[in-house]
């Protein structure tokens, strides 16, 4: 895998590349590494599907997960007799 260093970034550049990577929670190499890839035309673009299945799965509230930890806590229960 190569690696290069960029040298002479104008002020402007720097900043709001290191501005962009801090907005994705990303470092700045891997926020360049992408730019890059866009700007090349060889982006690994993978759409997030998750969203086009919730109708089939439905989501959890934080109360549902809540409810649900509670009522199935004893299964989390060893019983050393029934291993005996």
């Amino acid at each position: 895998m190569g690696a290069i260093t960029l040298h002479g970034l104008d002020e402007d550049l720097d900043r709001r590349l290191r501005q962009k990577a801090r907005e994705e929670g990303r470092s700045i190499n891997k926020t360049a590494k992408d730019l890059l890839r866009k700007s090349l035309g060889i982006a690994k673009d993978r759409p997030d599907h998750r969203a086009d299945f919730a109708d089939l799965f439905g989501t959890w509230s934080n109360g549902d997960v809540s409810e649900f930890e509670r009522a199935t806590s004893s299964l989390r229960k060893v019983d050393a007799e029934d291993w005996g």
